[in-house]
């Protein structure tokens, strides 16, 4: 955030507001921990923030410090729609399109409010007042953590934001393995630590948190992986009877598209999750090395993310997905 862009929140936060703060549709531990982290921050602040989250987010975040303050837009649309209307300032953290909203976007576009964006993905849409984008950056938490220093508000951060912000790097940085974490991502994690972040229960918290279910569902998506090893690609698939069959519950996937690259000399992985009741299968890529997955998303299944991690849809069947994909990876340089 540049010294302009500081001023110009330093001058928007001057006085106390109803601020609502948006994450992604579906979102992951860095939309959590970022629209958190600034929901606890901007109360100290004596503003009057609210989470609103276009959809319900997944179990194993819910033992996050305020996660019970969370609104669901999906739940309750009519109600939703009209608190968004009196709010003063609209936050939107870890997202750059309306649309990655899905259906919040109409209630979005509509509000005249400044809205304030912090991302890392490529390619920011221009609807933002203050827009704070950055694709150096590996998390939109390390951002929030960035602006919080930058507001001269650091002593503001207790054991709670420091919490929410660990999280978010930890998750989207694959715990600290992915490219883009650097020794600055480790000198603020440290400092997150000092502050009280509990960095030894986080992971277990997270990550050993599986229902049996959860584990059966990822047996069955490793059965279903096809290894093309010419193309240094892995993919696998569940289709919507094998949801059903493992009592799937939102976060049972998370991860399972990483297995793809623990094989040896693979560089591209993929998973394909059919989604019948949105009407789409629902697609998720990852990479090492310089292999771009975002541009690969964008170009063939609408979708974009990072040059590691990125997803995508397709609105064909599911085997007309997988050739269509088979097909493209054939014919590209891996």
């Amino acid at each position: 955030m540049n010294t302009l862009q500081v001023q110009q929140l330093q001058e928007l936060l001057a006085n106390p507001k109803q601020i609502a703060i948006i994450p992604h549709r579906s979102p992951d531990g860095d939309a959590m921990g970022s629209t958190l982290a600034l929901y606890l921050f901007l109360k100290k602040l004596n503003h009057t923030p609210i989470v609103i989250s276009p959809n319900d987010f997944p179990e194993f975040l819910a033992w996050m410090p305020s996660s019970e303050t969370v609104l669901i837009y999906e739940n309750n649309k009519a109600e939703i729609a009209q608190l968004l209307a009196r709010q003063d300032l609209i936050f939107t953290l870890d997202f750059n399109a309306l649309h990655r909203t899905g259906e919040l976007e109409q209630v979005l576009k509509n509000l005249t409010v400044p809205f304030i964006m912090i991302d890392h993905h490529e390619l920011p849409e221009t609807y933002a007042t203050i827009t704070y984008s950055d694709t150096r950056f590996g998390s939109t938490c390390e951002m929030v953590y960035n602006t919080l220093v930058a507001l001269n508000k650091k002593e503001l951060i207790d054991k709670d934001i420091a919490t929410c912000l660990y999280t978010g790097i930890m998750t989207d940085s694959g715990q600290f393995r992915y490219p883009k974490t650097t020794g600055t991502t480790h000198r603020i994690v440290a400092d997150l630590i000092d502050l009280g972040a509990p960095n030894t229960e986080i992971p277990n918290l997270i990550f050993d948190n599986n229902s049996f279910d959860r584990l059966h569902l990822l047996g069955r998506a490793l059965q279903n992986m096809k290894v093309l090893p010419q193309y240094k690609t892995a993919y696998t698939s569940l289709s919507q009877q094998e949801l059903q069959e493992f009592n799937y519950v939102k976060g049972d996937t998370e991860g399972i598209v990483n297995y793809g690259l623990t094989i040896k000399n693979i560089s591209f992985a993929a998973i394909f999750i059919e989604q019948k009741q949105e009407g789409y299968i629902k697609i998720s890529f990852r990479s090492q090395g310089s292999f771009d997955v975002n541009q690969f998303a964008r170009t063939h299944f609408n979708g974009g993310g990072h040059i590691n991690a990125a997803g995508g849809k397709s609105f064909d069947n599911m085997q007309v997905t997988l050739q269509k994909f088979e097909k493209i990876v054939s014919e590209i340089h891996i």
